[in-house]
């Protein structure tokens, strides 16, 4: 099999070629201050239009078997973690991907990480009612319950509407909240 990658859910920019995926890894996980999981990093490279689903993960297969990238269990998923072999590899070819892929890549993991953290930050149920949904929202912090408001929404798009551009800037919502009650 040649080295090319299928062109599927690539966008024009994206990777074609198995080794520029194999960098891109090495580039990503080397990068990245908060590990990453094998779907997490499926998903940021593959949404973002960067490379074909299939020729990524053969990439990532092989970047595991040669030893640039090793998996570590933690808790419940197991996450990837680069080695010394895979960082030197990384910091001497990363210039052979655009710089404009990396950064896209990079911003794309750095957003996902940060909405998965919202999510563990913030409890959201939507409770689907007769006429509509309730939307609950709860604001810890650490196991402490710091704030929890209740909304109703006349349908599923407008509840999930509420979810994702509350976790878009949970911040600026409890810090609107808390100003206009102590004003």
């Amino acid at each position: 099999m040649d080295d090319n990658t299928f062109t599927q859910g690539i966008e024009p920019g994206g990777l074609r070629t198995r080794n520029e995926i194999k960098i891109l890894i090495c580039y990503l996980v080397s990068r990245l201050k908060t590990p990453i999981t094998k779907s997490q990093l499926t998903d940021i490279i593959c949404d973002e239009g960067l490379a074909n689903y299939f020729e990524l993960n053969q990439a990532l297969s092989e970047v595991i078997g040669n030893g640039n990238i090793c998996i570590a269990p933690q808790g419940n998923d197991e996450i990837l973690m680069i080695t010394d072999i895979g960082k030197s590899n990384s910091d001497i070819l990363e210039d052979d991907i655009p710089y404009s892929v990396r950064e896209k890549a990079f911003n794309a993991a750095i957003n996902y990480q940060t909405l998965l953290r919202r999510e563990r930050e913030n409890n959201i149920v939507l409770t689907e009612l007769e006429n509509g949904y309730n939307i609950s929202i709860s604001v810890l912090d650490g196991s402490d319950e710091i704030m929890s408001v209740s909304l109703y929404a006349a349908d599923y798009e407008q509840a999930m509407q509420v979810k994702t551009k509350y976790l878009s800037n949970p911040t600026k919502v409890y810090s609107g909240i808390i100003s206009l009650l102590m004003a």
